[in-house]
């Protein structure tokens, strides 16, 4: 009797395989997950009708990463769902490579990194002496661990695509974007699509094209305070007693002239009129919320009716919550990439959410079955 009630319900869970299109048990891909944002995973795993693979990421004494993956994943399509953030990142990035390697040690037939928040994205070009290109220092490390293929979403720099090479795809957040602000913005067709600086244009004004609404571009000035006292290290003198400023080599150890200086940084409105109308903030990401703050108080300036801000990533790393509940917006958007519960309950529910689950489920339901 025991034998026929476990083939019933190995029956009735091949039944729901496919039910759910995945054709036969074979077919269904392998999901495993790591510490980030398990809320996501589930959601994810919910949305496409298949359990999470036993996985348990934890950490020896030592702090060393340990991963154990309790299901055979030989021969398997596996999807691996970590979005690194904040206060963990570095120990998030280190599982999610523990993980890939674990797969490809264990003979899966193909790994996708599954990042919806991809890590050092900021860090993409050299934009000062002896800075490195981090972002592509993580793509090389993905690889190397053994990913066959990358998704990720709302990447900080198009062409952090190109650091790699294997295939990336790139999915957007403004189709759902889109969605929230006709359900969820009242008066949304008297609102125009403000970027709170150039390097935003072009996704602003994709997102206005779409719903047929005015842009705005906000410009960010940044004005040396002549007046302000600086205080330069002393330079201690070399062994001989000579000044060591003469040496050969010593321009590297200058200061530039950001470090140096203090600035003053202000925004103006430089396209668009936003009076008597409802803005909206379009952004990638947010850290400490400096920017959005100087931006909404510019657009109040400027006789902005209401200020939304709408973010793909909300890092939030230094922002406290009574910074988030301060903000001059009346709401805060931003995907649940990152979670986002301590800080939607921290904040009266200023900050809402938009739920990218389905979009991920959907990628990753195309990806495996071609």
């Amino acid at each position: 009797m025991h034998q026929t009630g476990n083939s019933i319900k190995l029956l009735t869970g091949m039944w729901r395989l496919l039910a759910d299109g995945w054709g036969s048990r074979a077919d269904v891909p392998s999901l495993i997950i790591g510490n980030s944002h398990p809320r996501l995973a589930e959601a994810v795993a919910a949305r496409l009708g298949i359990p999470l693979t036993p996985c348990h990421v934890s950490k020896f004494l030592s702090l060393e990463t340990s991963v154990q993956i309790h299901s055979s994943v030989r021969d398997e399509d596996v999807f691996i769902l970590q979005s690194p953030s904040p206060p963990d990142i570095n120990d998030h990035l280190m599982e999610l490579l523990i993980m890939i390697s674990a797969c490809k040690t264990a003979s899966s037939k193909r790994i996708t990194a599954v990042i919806p928040c991809y890590p050092y994205a900021r860090q993409d070009k050299k934009d000062k002496s002896r800075a490195p290109i981090t972002a592509k220092l993580v793509a090389n490390l993905l690889a190397v661990a053994g990913a066959d293929h990358v998704i990720t979403m709302d990447l900080h720099a198009s062409q952090i695509q190109g650091f790699f090479d294997i295939p990336v795809d790139n999915l957007f957040s403004e189709p759902s974007m889109v969605q929230y602000i006709k359900q969820e913005v009242d008066g949304w067709r008297n609102a125009i699509i403000v970027s709170p600086d150039a390097g935003g244009a072009k996704r602003a004004t994709a997102l206005a094209d779409n719903l047929n609404l005015d842009f705005a571009l906000i410009n960010r000035k940044r004005k040396r305070d002549l007046t302000a006292s600086i205080t330069l290290p002393t330079v201690p003198p070399t062994p001989n007693g000579s000044d060591s400023g003469s040496t050969a080599g010593d321009h590297d150890h200058e200061h530039s002239d950001d470090e140096n200086h203090f600035y003053v940084e202000k925004m103006e409105l430089l396209v668009g009129d936003v009076k008597g109308k409802i803005a909206i903030l379009i952004d990638d990401m947010i850290d400490t919320g400096h920017t959005v703050r100087l931006a909404a108080q510019v657009l109040h300036e400027n006789g902005a009716k209401e200020v939304y801000a709408l973010i793909s990533h909300g890092f939030l790393s230094d922002t406290t919550m009574e910074n988030l509940r301060d903000l001059p917006v009346k709401k805060l958007i931003v995907t649940n990439s990152i979670d986002q519960t301590d800080r939607i309950n921290a904040t009266n529910h200023k900050i809402d959410i938009i739920d990218i689950a389905p979009v991920i489920a959907e990628s990753i339901r195309r990806t495996h079955n071609g």
